[in-house]
Formats: C-alpha cells, structure tokens, sequence
C-alpha cells in the first residue's frame, strides 16, 4: 500500500519589540541569566500583567500580509502545566478567541508549481523561559521567559519536507519583510513544532499525528520529517501501531526518539485569563496598521521586472532583503531601464561583494543611493571607465562622497580623446617591437598586451574600447 504525508506547523516567532509581553522589562540577548525580570515575569504571587500594545499590533500586522481575517475581540486564556521554564505553572496564551483567523502562504515547489499551504490561525502568547543544562546540573534563565511570541499554526496542508521547508522559507520572508520580527533561527527567534502523520494515498481521514519539538533550522526540520516520514512507514509495514506522541530530533543519531504522549487541548485546563480585559480593536486603529504595510515580497520582484527590466532572479535576490530592495529602488529612481539594469548588475555584484567583504549591510554604507546612481551615470556617459568605477566604489562606500565631484576633483575623467589615444598607443608599438612580431606572427593575445600598455601609460583613464580599435587598426597597418 502506498502512503502519503500530511504535515502541518507551529511556528512560534518572537516578536521584535522592546518590552515584554505583560511587563515592562526590556528584551535584550546576550546578557548575564536572570538580570532582565521583574515579579511579573518571575511569577510572583499577587503580581499582574499589563499587555504591550506594540505586540499585538505586530501580531495583527503580520496577519494582515497573511491574508487572516482579523479578530476585532481577542481574548487570553491560561494554558496550564508544570515545566521549570513556567514558574506561575501557567501561560497566559490565547485559546478561544486568537487574533487572526485564516489566511495562507503560497510556496513554490522545486518542479515550478505553486501550492496554497492554509493557516488556521495566528495567536498571541508568553514566551517561556530557557533551561540551559550542564555538566551535572541545569538552570533556568528567564531574561526569555514573558517574550511576545506569535504563534502562527498551519493546516496540514504540506505534502513533503520539502514543502515545509518551502512554507518557512516564504514565512520568514514576509515576517522580516513586514519588520515584526527578525526570524534568526540561531537565536531561537523562529522555532517550530512539526506534526507529520501518514495515510494511505486518496483517503481523506488524517492519520495519528506525531509531534517533534521545538526544531530551530530549517535543515534540522527537513531531516527530521524525511526520518519520521520513513520510520511510520516501516511501523505500517510491519502491522506495529503508530501512537500519538511528541517525539524529539537526535541531529546526531540523525533519528527521532519518544519524548511523551500527546497532550490535548482538555490536558492543559484551559480557562480565561482573569487578570487581563479582552483585545478590543477598533477600526481607526486596523486602518492605521493596515496603511503600513509594506509592499509584499512577491508583488514587489512582479513590479521591479517590469519597472525596472532587470531578470527575475535579480528581483529574486534584491527583494529578499527590504533594505536592498529599498536602497536599489532609491537609486534606480529617474533612470531608464538601461541604466537601471547597469546599475542592478553593479549592485548584485560589487556593491554586494563589498557588503560581504566588510560585514556591513547597506543601511551601514556611508555611499548613498544618490551616489550610486551618480557612478552608474557617469560610467554610462563614458566620463570614466570602468577600472575607475571599481576603483572610486569601494572609497564610496566607505567614506560616502559625490563621485562627480571627486572625479574632477582628482581628474580622473576618462581620456576619450582620439588623437591623445593614438599617440599612447604609437609609443606603447614603438616601445615593444618584439610584441609586435609576435602579432604580426599570429599571436592575436598581443593586442590585449598592448591595450594594457595604454591603460598604464594614460593612469587607467583611457577607454579600453576606444583602445582596442585602435590598437587593431595600428598593428593591422604594419
């Protein structure tokens, strides 16, 4: 019998906010453990939370770009248990009545087809706090714990782990895109839990649903789905029943392991949260968080091929981060899309080589757009050639500066004039007579020899276009 996957996620993405979720300390990595809490985040008896407005619009937000119907009365439920990483042995979560309903992400398979992977909802919550273990002992560490951290839950709509990985691709994207979080999974700011079942393939009943937690990489989340795909197979094949339960992922055996059985929503005794009023949202307030938003990623690579003319995998690659795709449409604004072309191919590869040279994103650069697009115009025109383009872009970078006034400046336009061409190239021929027997002996690379010899006699000004002709016409005469 053959079998299909069914796979759904819980992605829990902490929110980019300066607070907590119901205090006022301040969300900061890398600190000592336990020195950003207060009683509210520690649990203390008696101490009551206050709900941080920018959460919940940043929850809406992300919603809105999903495509989610937004619950205009949200309420928030204790979700009950014991665990170290909760000390008031519950989270204030929202069970009821989340915050978005609906909605969806569109993947694009490897073949070039699209699928429509349905979310179910998005909902607000507390994060937990984190339990570091060592040698023969474990601590918690609750400068985490009270995080906003939404939780976006999809429909077991993923066939494969390649789907999935697709679907979290896509998500993080618009999530980065949309400013509500910076999704780096090392952090832990994007973490999931993975459901996988099986079924046979055609029927329409859902299998036992196995559960693997808390996976932090994307390639961690592949691996584990093809292992759990191939182990419930071999359970089928062998008539042994597959039981729900959490399971947890070994990245060295490469295999996943039981953890517990399966809560259930009746296992958690949720009850409204009695210390917090319901989310009420008004339509001033929808309105304003709508206006916004930011142009979706994929709408946005649609528009650039066309305004622009650049190909799609330029759009591709600028629109994945907002901060290039801003800075190269801040440059490319009034240029044709001749220049404007010229001038993506000299940010997809030198402005970005530099980034990566220098560890700098583009918002750290001191070169502005308006200078970028000065250096692509005056390249363009030919009032410098291109080894005084890459030569002037990587000072810019650096120190910023108007690249038509330091070309004048220093006299650094480019020597287009023919009769002082001509007479570089006469004294590069007379100079290397053997280069030119070499020539006239069929050795054509010794033109490419003599083209050098002018770029250093004119100090880089000369137009190796102009060069070449002329060294071409020069030796063809002798």
């Amino acid at each position: 019998m053959e079998f299909e996957n069914t796979i759904g996620l819980e992605t829990h993405v902490q929110l980019k906010t300066q607070t907590k979720m119901f205090c006022s300390c301040r969300l900061k990595t890398g600190c000592e453990p336990n020195v950003n809490v207060c009683p509210v985040c520690l649990g203390y008896p008696g101490a009551l939370p206050v709900m941080n407005k920018e959460a919940v619009k940043l929850t809406v937000m992300s919603g809105m770009m999903l495509g989610c119907e937004i619950n205009r009365h949200a309420t928030f439920d204790r979700k009950n248990y014991f665990y170290p990483d909760m000390a008031k042995d519950y989270q204030i979560s929202e069970n009821g009545n989340p915050l978005c309903l609906g909605g969806g992400v569109e993947i694009t398979r490897a073949d070039g087809t699209k699928k429509f992977i349905r979310i179910n909802h998005i909902h607000l919550e507390e994060d937990a706090a984190k339990i570091n273990h060592y040698a023969t002992t474990s601590g918690v560490d609750f400068n985490r714990g009270g995080t906003p951290l939404m939780e976006i839950v999809s429909e077991p709509d993923m066939e494969s782990a390649d789907d999935a990985i697709a679907y979290l691709t896509a998500l993080k994207e618009i999530l980065v895109y949309t400013g509500v979080s910076d999704c780096n999974l090392e952090e832990g700011n994007m973490r999931s839990d993975v459901n996988i079942s099986i079924r046979p393939v055609g029927a329409t009943r859902l299998g036992t649903k196995v559960e693997i937690k808390n996976m932090n990489s994307f390639s961690g989340i592949h691996a584990a789905l093809e292992f759990e795909a191939c182990r419930q197979r071999a359970c089928m094949a062998r008539s042994i029943p597959i039981v729900q339960e959490t399971r947890r992922w070994d990245p060295e055996a490469m295999e996943t392991a039981p953890m517990r059985s399966k809560e259930n929503a009746h296992d958690y005794r949720y009850f409204p949260e009695p210390d917090l009023v319901p989310v009420e949202l008004s339509e001033e307030w929808i309105a304003a968080w709508r206006a916004a938003l930011p142009e979706k990623p994929e709408a946005r690579r649609a528009r650039m091929i066309a305004d622009y003319g650049i190909a799609e995998y330029d759009a591709e690659v600028l629109s994945q981060h907002k901060a290039n795709a801003d800075y190269f449409e801040a440059a490319a604004k009034g240029l044709d899309k001749k220049l404007a072309k010229q001038l993506c191919n000299l940010y997809m590869s030198d402005v970005m080589a530099l980034m990566n040279a220098r560890g700098k994103p583009i918002g750290a650069c001191a070169m502005t757009p308006a200078a970028l697009a000065s250096l692509v115009k005056l390249a363009a025109s030919g009032t410098i050639n291109g080894p005084t383009l890459k030569e002037l872009l990587p000072e810019i970078f650096e120190n910023g500066g108007d690249p038509e006034a330091i070309v004048k400046e220093r006299g650094l336009g480019a020597v287009s004039d023919t009769s002082a061409l001509e007479a570089f190239v006469d004294q590069a021929i007379a100079a290397n007579p053997k280069s030119v027997a070499d020539y006239k002996a069929g050795k054509k690379a010794a033109a490419g020899f003599f083209v050098g010899q002018v770029m250093k006699l004119s100090k880089g000004k000369a137009d190796p276009k102009i060069v070449g002709g002329i060294v071409a016409r020069k030796l063809a005469a002798r």
